[in-house]
């Protein structure tokens, strides 16, 4: 079964949550948090796979909630920021905070139980809605070269640093295996490979420490 958190100071919010995921059969929602403080708690107590997290809450902040539950000892919970915002400093502080994705609250069922596997599996994503301009957002925001790590910390091959740049481009595997000439495996090898070495925990925030490091560039206007 994979175990859930849920953090949003809403009830009616949360009654709705448990009851999509737990249709799933295979999903089991082990507790449930009105604050970033009680999220924390329970993410503690009961190390669940996922935390499912509104960022905006009274009574404690879901950023510094994320920041300390993705800092927890292994095996860390991933973050899947839940919210009505699309683009905003909230949901890029979260992301920026370790959250391996986000979903708007409007999202189907359907989709919602699919972003908590695949958070499970170690896939972070981003509502497909605003994938690209998030991407873009990120890119905006990269750091100044003076801030950014010296390139040295981490030693991608070409070959991992091409995949790791199509990645932050919004492909998937298969569109990067396509345009390579390659195998889908031998993508997922490559980015696993790069992963390890640069310390990410998923696709998202690969795409962030791309960005961030100057690996990956915003595409020209």
């Amino acid at each position: 079964m994979i175990r859930v958190v849920l953090a949003d100071d809403q009830a009616v919010v949360r009654a709705g949550f448990r009851m999509f995921l737990e249709l799933a059969g295979d999903v089991e929602v082990v507790g449930e948090a009105a604050s970033g403080p009680e999220a924390v708690a329970l993410a503690r107590a009961h190390r669940p796979d996922v935390v499912c997290m509104d960022v905006r809450m009274p009574g404690g902040n879901g950023l510094v909630a994320t920041r300390e539950i993705t800092g927890l000892d292994d095996p860390v919970p991933a973050v899947l920021v839940v919210t009505t915002f699309d683009l905003d400093d909230y949901v890029f502080g979260a992301l920026e905070a370790g959250a391996s994705g986000f979903v708007l609250k409007d999202t189907h069922p359907d989709d919602l139980v699919d972003a908590v596997r695949r958070l499970t599996r170690g896939d972070g994503l981003i509502d497909r809605t605003v994938t690209r301009r998030v991407i873009a957002e990120f890119a905006r925001r990269r750091p100044a070269p003076d801030t950014a790590p010296d390139g040295g910390v981490a030693p991608l091959t070409p070959r991992e640093t091409e995949i790791v740049r199509m990645l932050a481009r919004g492909l998937s595997n298969a569109e990067i295996a396509e345009e390579l000439v390659v195998e889908t495996s031998t993508v997922k090898s490559h980015l696993g490979r790069a992963m390890a070495k640069i310390g990410t925990r998923d696709r998202l925030q690969t795409v962030v420490w791309a960005y961030r490091t100057g690996v990956a560039a915003p595409d020209p206007d």
